[in-house]
C-alpha cells in the first residue's frame, strides 16, 4: 500500500461488531476464561490494549519497520532507548536537538550513561567520536531548532555490522519526507504529539525498529514494566490525526516555502534556518533577544507557544525556554507553519516584523 492508503487503513482494526471505525477500549483489564488464559489476547491495558496495539500497526507501517512501541510521549520513547542500554554505554547525540531529551540526557542518565554532543551534519567529527563502548548514536534531522541536516545513511555506514544502534527521531520530517529504516537506522523515533497526531490535542510518543532483536526485546520490557504508556483516548485520537497526515503535510510543506521566501527578502530578517522540506523553519530578526521577542508578542495569526506540527501556526522565541546553557541564538523564533492560508500568515509576520 501508498503512504496515504496506510495512513487511512493501517490504525483501524474492525472490532467485533463490524464498526467501520475501531472504537475506543477504556477499559483496563479484560475476561479470562475458565482455564485462566486470556482468549481475547489482552490481560491489562498497560501490557497492551487494542487502540495501542491499532497505532503501534501503522506507525511501523508508515516507517517501514518490524514493529513499533506508543508511549505516553515523546520524551517516555526517548527514554525507552536510554533505559535499554547497558550503564557505562557510550552515547553520541547531536549539539543541536530537542532540549527535552538533551535534558533528561543531561540530568535523568548523568553518571549512568556517558553522552557525547556532536555536530551531526559534520560526519568526520561523528566518526572520531565513536568509542569502543560506544552503543548508540541518536541523531535528529532536520535538527531542533537550526534545523540542520545529518547524514543519516552516511552515519548508519559508519557503524554497520557492529553492535552500535542508530536511533533517528524523525518529528520534524515524518513518514512523508523522509524514512530512517529505508537508510540504515535501526530505530526511528517520534513525538506523535507533533505532526502525527496533527491537533495538538494529543500527548504521545513512538519507536520503530527495523528488525526484532534483543535490543528491541529490551526496549519492550521498558515499556511493560515503567508503564510510561499512550491512553486508549489518545491512541484513538492520535490514529484520527494520522489518517489526513500526507495530506496535512504538504500544505505545511507549500506554506513554510513560501514564507521563507517571504522572510528572506525582508529587512528586519537576519538569517532563515530551513531544510528545503517540511513545516518547520527558524529565523534571527535584527535588533536581538528584545526585538525578537517583541515580534512573537506582535503577531495575531501565530500563536506564541511551545510545540509544533498542529494545524495552527505557532511563533516561540526558543532560547527562553531551553534554560541558561542553551546554544540557540537569542534572536531566534522558530516557527511551526500551520494550514491557514498563506498570506494571511504573510501579512501576519509583516505586520510583527514592522511593528
Amino acid at each position: 500500500m501508498e503512504l496515504e492508503t496506510i495512513a487511512i487503513h493501517a490504525g483501524n482494526l474492525i472490532a467485533p461488531g463490524g464498526a467501520a471505525i475501531q472504537p475506543i477500549t477504556l477499559s483496563t483489564t479484560f475476561q479470562r476464561d475458565a482455564a485462566g488464559a486470556y482468549p481475547s489476547g489482552y490481560m491489562y491495558t498497560r501490557i497492551s490494549n487494542p487502540n495501542r496495539v491499532a497505532l503501534e500497526n501503522v506507525l511501523a507501517m508508515l516507517e517501514k519497520g518490524e514493529d513499533a512501541c506508543a508511549f505516553s510521549s515523546g520524551n517516555a520513547a526517548g527514554s525507552a532507548v536510554f533505559q535499554a542500554l547497558e550503564p557505562g554505554s557510550h552515547v553520541i547525540a547531536p549539539v543541536d536537538m530537542y532540549h527535552g531529551l538533551r535534558n533528561q540526557l543531561k540530568v535523568v542518565y548523568k553518571g549512568i550513561l556517558e553522552v557525547e554532543f556532536v555536530d551531526m551534519s559534520d560526519l568526520e567529527a561523528v566518526k572520531s567520536s565513536i568509542k569502543s563502548n560506544t552503543r548508540l548514536i541518536w541523531i535528529e534531522t532536520p535538527s531542533n531548532p537550526l534545523l540542520l541536516i545529518s547524514d543519516i545513511e552516511a552515519i548508519c555506514n559508519l557503524v554497520k555490522d557492529s553492535d552500535v544502534k542508530v536511533c533517528c527521531d524523525n518529528t520534524f520530517a515524518t513518514p512523508v519526507f523522509q524514512n530512517p529504516l529505508q537508510l540504515g537506522a535501526d530505530l526511528v523515533m517520534h513525538s506523535t504529539t507533533k505532526y502525527l497526531g496533527g491537533h495538538s490535542d494529543a500527548l504521545g510518543g513512538g519507536l520503530i525498529t527495523n528488525k526484532k532483536d534483543a535490543f528491541w526485546d529490551k526496549v519492550r520490557a521498558v515499556q511493560e514494566h515503567s508503564g510510561a504508556v499512550i491512553s486508549p483516548f489518545d491512541c484513538y485520537l492520535t490514529i484520527r490525526g494520522i489518517k489526513t497526515l500526507p495530506y496535512r503535510m504538504r500544505g505545511h510543506d507549500a506554506n513554510a516555502k513560501q514564507l521563507v521566501a517571504f522572510l528572506k527578502s525582508h529587512v528586519e530578517v537576519e538569517d532563515v534556518f530551513y531544510p528545503g522540506f517540511g513545516g518547520m523553519l527558524s529565523f534571527t530578526t535584527k535588533g536581538g533577544e528584545e526585538r525578537a521577542k517583541k515580534v512573537a508578542n506582535s503577531t495575531q495569526i501565530f500563536i506564541q507557544a511551545t510545540s509544533l506540527g498542529g494545524v495552527e501556526s505557532l511563533i516561540e522565541h526558543r532560547a527562553s525556554i531551553e534554560g541558561p546553557d542553551t546554544k540557540t541564538p537569542r534572536n531566534l523564533l522558530r516557527v511551526s507553519v500551520g494550514l491557514e492560508h498563506v498570506d494571511d500568515l504573510i501579512a501576519d509576520l509583516n505586520n510583527a516584523l514592522t511593528a
